[in-house]
């Protein structure tokens, strides 16, 4: 297994699809991005599911479980992906190390979660008026990129 300095953090905050976690995954073992998953999960880590989007990437993935969102203990900013957040996502400067959390997908992150955070640190992706949101899994990959993008792809090739 190739190991690089974990380039972003990106926290999924009760999960609740296990194709969307299983990609997300993925998009870790590609990135050399750690994932944190927050608990409760809406499905068991061994799920045949989860398995089959994350095609096995597991072992190529650092991924870490947490009963609590207060036992996740960000070292860097942290940066929440909302409906509700009034700046894009393109806006933020993401440095190495910066956490991007990501709510369940039927409900978001919780309201009480958003209020500890500034306002700067809220962020949303355009999408038309009267839009919901887009799929988790998509969302996470858009803003890793950018973030990595931001970053001149360190470590990629």
């Amino acid at each position: 297994m190739v190991k690089y300095t974990t380039m972003f953090n990106i926290v999924l905050y009760q999960p609740e699809i296990p194709p969307n976690t299983g990609n997300i995954i993925r998009l870790c073992a590609n990135t050399g991005c750690m994932l944190h998953l927050i608990e409760p999960l809406g499905f068991k880590l061994e799920d045949k599911q989860l398995r089959r989007a994350g095609l096995d990437y597991h072992e190529w993935a650092e991924v870490r479980t947490y009963k609590s969102i207060n036992d996740l203990k960000p070292e860097n900013n942290v940066f929440a992906l909302s409906t509700k957040g009034k700046k894009n996502y393109h806006q933020a400067v993401f440095k190495a190390g910066d956490y991007l959390v990501f709510g369940p997908e039927t409900r978001g992150l919780p309201e009480d979660y958003l209020n500890q955070l500034d306002r700067d640190f809220i962020l949303r992706l355009p999408m038309l008026e009267n839009s919901r949101s887009l799929n988790l899994s998509n969302t996470v990959a858009i803003v890793t990129y950018e973030a990595l993008r931001q970053n001149q792809f360190t470590n990629l090739v």
